[in-house]
């Protein structure tokens, strides 16, 4: 739920910014206060569950996630909506890395595959069903359900969570270690930076002053998280794990994971809606195709993985998925959903194979004691990609756009006897349907435009194919487990 509602709202937005008397810019901020929240948040986790206690942590999060969620539904304006979304990004990123890290901790190791394949379907199946599911939710009843929908899962995950889980004693000591200036310049350093990459395309990046106080800002700050985390003998987050170079080539699958999973569900429903005028409901049925076929493969990689080893199924699925990538580099104008069907089934049979033998080949060198602080980086490096990602692809689509619209129309020379031809043609068929002919060159500038975009989003996705090319591999140089006695011991 928590994954689910990083996405959900997107389908939804025109209609929560009539209702709340925002713009359409401002709306944006409903997505981006969650975003924030729950990059500040995961960092976290690691200290917070070592002083509560897991079980304790987690039910208070989930408690705090489903009552953030109702506020959500009750929300007056756009301020109070933004401030009601970002504590529900604050406590439902906490549910993610955790949810990771008791799959390390609780699990034997011949039992891990199957927990990382159920933790997988939420990775790679919620932000793909998000769009659909808001949709289909706003259309049918109102874009309230989009937050009611969390409540009785939420209910449902707080008694297996109370009934699950042991009760400890937290640790009343990390108090006293409590590290004010690194929660401190993480938080404003991590918000800083997902501000700016959520904005920046908005606003011509560094044209904006605010966007070039934000990158100082996050810069300084971070650099000042990091230098005190390397020093410290109990970090808040250990860095010192990117000297591993698996670790550091994990981090750098998560990254290029992140941007895959959620540019592509950025640009899909982006094309759907800008160049085809889709509703967001037919968004929906159109993603479905990338969201479902996915299922049926997570109960077959944890056998795969007893035979074949991590690295190899990773790297096999960044190749399907960059495949899929190149299926929509040759789009027309002509091309509809129906259209991007196929790329988006081959797109789901490949998600599986990197996000459960990736969190097996990540997890499997690492100290019991290490995991809180990679699954924190490993959720921060996915989510930073996705962020980075999509930021990159925004700033690319609007200035390719732009290239080609004008080279477009340097192309077409207006007093030439083929353009007064096509002109003439273009005001017949409008006069016959009932228009002006003089509507003929403002009909021919709209598709320049919509051919440039078409051709922009062609780029876009070379690009997302090229790096998931890259990224396997990477994944390929990751090397294989250490051979241990103590390998199909439960780690507690």
């Amino acid at each position: 739920m928590a994954i689910l509602d990083i996405q959900i709202t997107n389908s939804s937005l025109k209609d929560i910014q009539a209702a709340l008397g925002a713009t359409l810019e401002e709306s944006s901020w409903v997505a981006t206060s969650y975003l924030v929240a729950e990059m500040i948040a995961i960092p976290l986790c690691g200290f917070f569950s070592a002083w509560l206690s897991p079980r304790r942590y987690l039910l208070w999060n989930g408690t705090g996630f489903i009552l953030a969620s109702l506020a959500c539904s009750f929300a007056w304006n756009l301020d109070s909506m933004i401030v009601f979304r970002a504590l529900q990004g604050f406590t439902g990123g906490a549910l993610i890395p955790m949810a990771f890290t008791l799959i390390v901790t609780l699990l034997p190791a011949e039992k891990r595959p199957i927990g990382m394949a159920l933790f997988g379907v939420t990775a790679t199946f919620a932000p793909t069903i998000g769009p659909t599911l808001g949709g289909w939710l706003t259309e049918v009843f109102s874009w309230h359900y989009i937050f009611y929908l969390n409540v009785v899962p939420g209910v449902l995950v707080l008694f297996l969570l109370s009934e699950g889980l042991d009760k400890e004693e937290g640790d009343p000591s990390q108090l006293k270690r409590i590290d004010l200036f690194g929660i401190l310049t993480m938080a404003v350093g991590m918000g800083c930076l997902e501000v700016m990459l959520e904005e920046g395309a908005r606003d011509d990046w560094f044209d904006a002053e605010y966007i070039r106080w934000l990158a100082l800002v996050s810069a300084s700050c971070l650099f000042l998280f990091a230098r005190k985390q390397l020093a410290s003998e109990h970090p808040l987050v250990n860095l010192r794990l990117f000297k591993s170079r698996d670790f550091t080539l994990a981090c750098i699958s998560y990254f290029v994971l992140g941007a895959a999973l959620f540019g592509s569900v950025y640009l899909v429903p982006l094309y759907l809606a800008s160049v085809q005028d889709y509703t967001a409901l037919d968004i929906g049925l159109v993603l479905m195709w990338v969201g479902f076929p996915q299922l049926p493969f997570f109960p077959l990689i944890p056998r795969m993985l007893k035979y074949i080893d991590a690295k190899y199924l990773v790297a096999f699925g960044f190749l399907v998925v960059g495949g899929s990538m190149f299926m929509n580099i040759h789009m027309t104008t002509n091309y509809t959903g129906a259209y991007l069907i196929p790329a988006l089934l081959i797109r789901a049979i490949g998600q599986p194979f990197i996000i459960v033998p990736l969190s097996i080949l990540s997890s499997q060198n690492l100290d019991p004691k290490e995991v809180p602080s990679a699954s924190t980086l490993y959720n921060v490096m996915r989510n930073l990609g996705g962020a980075v990602g999509i930021a990159m692809l925004a700033t690319t689509l609007e200035y390719r756009t732009d290239v080609h619209l004008a080279d477009l129309q340097q192309r077409i020379v207006m007093g030439s006897q083929n353009a007064m031809e096509y002109l003439r043609q273009l005001g017949d068929v409008l006069q016959a349907g009932g228009g002006n002919a003089d509507q003929s060159v403002g009909v021919l500038m709209t598709e320049l435009h919509k051919q440039a975009m078409v051709m922009s989003y062609n780029e876009a996705f070379f690009g997302l194919g090229i790096a998931l090319l890259l990224a396997s591999l990477v994944s390929l140089s990751i090397r294989p487990a250490i051979k241990s006695n103590n390998a199909e011991a439960p780690v507690h």
